[in-house]
């Protein structure tokens, strides 16, 4: 076998940011599946465009004689599956997508996965892996005072989208336990970093602050999330690739608890230091309460002893250096956010977010 592996949704943010990081460290070839729907951006992968180690596949995880023949042309040594709806205020207005690709899709490619093992002969069976990448958000809400979710935690989805990702968990599991595929699963906190949409918290701040515009703080802004820097998530990815045990799960955390106010106070202070100019500075002056969104979980908390104990992993990154990284890459790629801030998205954003 070779040691191509094949990553879905590798357009996407965190795709993105694995296959440039695995390009890099671990050198062997990938092939990217990735529709391309809204969030998928093939100039994220500008850098690894023209390497031949890397090829790019426009396509839908749902369309089975699609991901047959690929598996098929390249056989891959494993799969890693990025590809999931994964917005939450999208899932709440717009549910079908959810189900369709986070549940569906995972379904054809777990059993496409499944018949290509199954044809495999040793030690290329024993050696094949099948990595599924969810999210805390799988296991519920937290009181204030609750322990943080552990591998074992029950799971208890509060949206359409932790419901379909949850839902994409079990198959995962159903698909070890009844036919021996090898799985691996990995729930990871709030990530944030590189390369990530302007719809979600922090590259959301980022822009509306740098231009003067409202920024939204959900609530009451108590909210609390891990944050963890999307390197640090592919690296964790990449060694429960190369050590995890097959079956298991492994929660990936960032150790940076938060409330969304200080997310956003943290940013505008940053912005204070970088872009004095601004329309409005200092730019906490924009911070503006608006109405909870329906199901708002309260917090959510990774323990991720686990991965540190059987894999050696922990995050490199505080947030305090996260978030400065993070906040300079945008300053420092405005062509990238141009890009991607098209009419479509400022539609959407002004549908979701008018009230």
């Amino acid at each position: 076998m070779e040691k191509t592996i094949l990553v879905t949704g590798g357009a996407g943010f965190i795709g993105s940011n694995f296959i440039l990081q695995w390009t890099e460290q671990e050198g062997t070839p990938v092939v990217n599946l990735d529709k391309l729907t809204y969030a998928g951006n093939p100039r994220n992968l500008l850098r690894v465009a023209s390497d031949p180690r890397y090829c790019f596949v426009q396509g839908d995880v749902c369309d089975r004689e699609l991901l047959h023949g690929l598996i098929k042309k390249h056989k891959p040594r494993a799969i890693v599956h990025f590809a999931a709806e994964s917005h939450v205020d999208r899932s709440i207005h717009g549910p079908d997508d959810f189900i369709r690709t986070n549940v569906y899709g995972t379904f054809c490619l777990l059993e496409e996965a499944r018949a290509y093992c199954a044809e495999l002969a040793e030690p290329d069976r024993t050696s094949f892996r099948f990595l599924h990448v969810s999210t805390d958000e799988v296991y519920g809400s937290l009181g204030p005072n609750d322990t943080p979710f552990r591998e074992t935690t029950a799971y208890a989805p509060n949206s359409p989208y932790s419901a379909s990702k949850a839902a994409a968990d079990h198959l995962l599991r159903a698909y070890h336990h009844t036919y021996g595929l090898p799985t691996l699963t990995t729930n990871c906190s709030n990530n944030y970093g590189p390369y990530q949409f302007p719809e979600k918290l922090i590259p959301l701040v980022i822009l509306n602050a740098r231009t003067g515009k409202p920024l939204s703080v959900y609530g009451d802004g108590q909210n609390v999330r891990d944050w963890l820097f999307v390197e640090d998530h592919c690296d964790a990815i990449r060694r429960v690739l190369a050590r995890g045990r097959v079956g298991e799960t492994y929660n990936i955390g960032g150790c940076s608890e938060r409330r969304n106010l200080e997310i956003v106070e943290t940013i505008c202070a940053i912005l204070d230091q970088s872009c004095p100019d601004d329309p409005i500075v200092p730019h906490q002056k924009l911070i503006a309460f608006v109405k909870d969104r329906p199901g708002h979980d309260r917090r959510y908390a990774i323990d991720a002893r686990k991965i540190e104990r059987e894999i050696g992993w922990k995050p490199r990154e505080s947030f305090e250096s996260g978030i400065r990284k993070t906040v300079q890459w945008y300053l420092q790629n405005e062509d990238w956010v141009k890009g991607v801030t098209n009419g479509s998205y400022r539609k959407w954003i002004a549908t979701q977010y008018s009230s």
